[in-house]
């Protein structure tokens, strides 16, 4: 099977209809998508992906008009929620219809959801009218691919077609929320800030420690990582006296990352700007990746807004 890549959303639409596997974009990452209601075609994701089965699916689609299909018993935290942040990068965690396969939820009672804010994958959507599961296109614990040649470099000849619809704008994994006791709890960073969804339900908790027995993707210890060994530090010129004689890359934010003298330094990003820093982050480690290095150095972001979110995916790359 040849991997188109295609910019025509009838294409992508007629290959899920037949119950194959698609990527499609969206702000935060690519997605390998399934219809839900197509038990093989979410079978096949786990498959391509090599996806442990205890890891339950987003569910993507077009409009929160949709939530009495997909989820019962839905709190009104939930549609404020939705009401400030959808289309957008915010998935939240929901009681799950009994509608929705177990397979698309890992067998868990509650089902992940979101509505993306990419125009491309919303026509798709609405020209669906089904819902689609979509992990991030990539083998499981590797890069989250933010481009459709990232895509192919992981998938070819293994997906029926890539749509192709640029460069991710956020570039990081979506926000998850889930609710305990009727209260917000947040289980895994993204570009909806815990800062911002108080704003919205009064309180949150942030509970994104690492387990084997996930409640929402994401939440692996070791996952986002590059074939390289990545280490994280908080001292960028103490690491690199750590490993010196050995091919390293340097990806760091800050001023003693700007000044340092090094053949290969990436700063991240030039603009001092963490939403700019977030968008190049997957890129800048697929290039890292792809170049002869024995190791790559990433400083430490400041733990406040979308810094802990990108602290998050390094330091989960950086697990060995």
């Amino acid at each position: 099977m040849t991997t188109q890549i295609t910019k025509d959303i009838n294409i992508a639409a007629t290959a899920l209809q037949s119950g194959k596997v698609v990527a499609i974009p969206t702000e935060t990452v690519y997605g390998l998508a399934g219809i839900i209601y197509n038990q093989e075609a979410i079978k096949d994701i786990y498959r391509i992906k090599e996806r442990p089965l205890e890891n339950p699916l987003i569910v993507h689609t077009h409009s929160a008009e949709i939530f009495p299909e997909i989820a019962v018993d839905i709190p009104e935290a939930a549609y404020k929620l939705a009401e400030a942040f959808w289309p957008g990068p915010l998935t939240i965690l929901l009681k799950k219809n009994t509608v929705i396969p177990d397979n698309v939820t890992s067998g868990l009672d509650t089902v992940a959801v979101r509505v993306p804010s990419h125009p491309v994958t919303i026509s798709l959507l609405r020209e669906l009218k089904q819902p689609v599961a979509a992990p991030s296109a990539n083998p499981f614990g590797r890069i989250s691919p933010t481009s459709a040649r990232h895509v192919l470099d992981y998938f070819d000849g293994r997906i029926s077609c890539i749509l192709d619809g640029g460069a991710c704008s956020i570039g990081i994994e979506s926000t998850i929320l889930g609710f305990e006791e009727g209260f917000p709890v947040v289980y895994r960073q993204g570009a909806v800030t815990a800062a911002q969804i108080k704003d919205v339900t009064g309180n949150v908790t942030v509970k994104t420690a690492s387990t084997n027995t996930p409640k929402a993707p994401g939440m692996y210890p070791r996952h986002y990582s590059p074939r390289t060994p990545l280490v994280v530090t908080d001292d960028i010129q103490k690491a690199l006296a750590g490993f010196r004689g050995l091919n390293t890359v340097i990806i760091g934010y800050s001023k003693m990352c700007r000044d340092l003298i090094a053949e290969k330094k990436i700063v991240l990003p030039e603009s001092g700007n963490f939403e700019e820093a977030a968008a190049k982050l997957y890129g800048t480690l697929h290039y890292a990746d792809s170049i002869n290095t024995d190791i790559i150095i990433a400083e430490k972001f400041p733990e406040k807004g979308l810094g802990s979110a990108i602290n998050d995916r390094l330091i989960r790359a950086s697990k060995k």
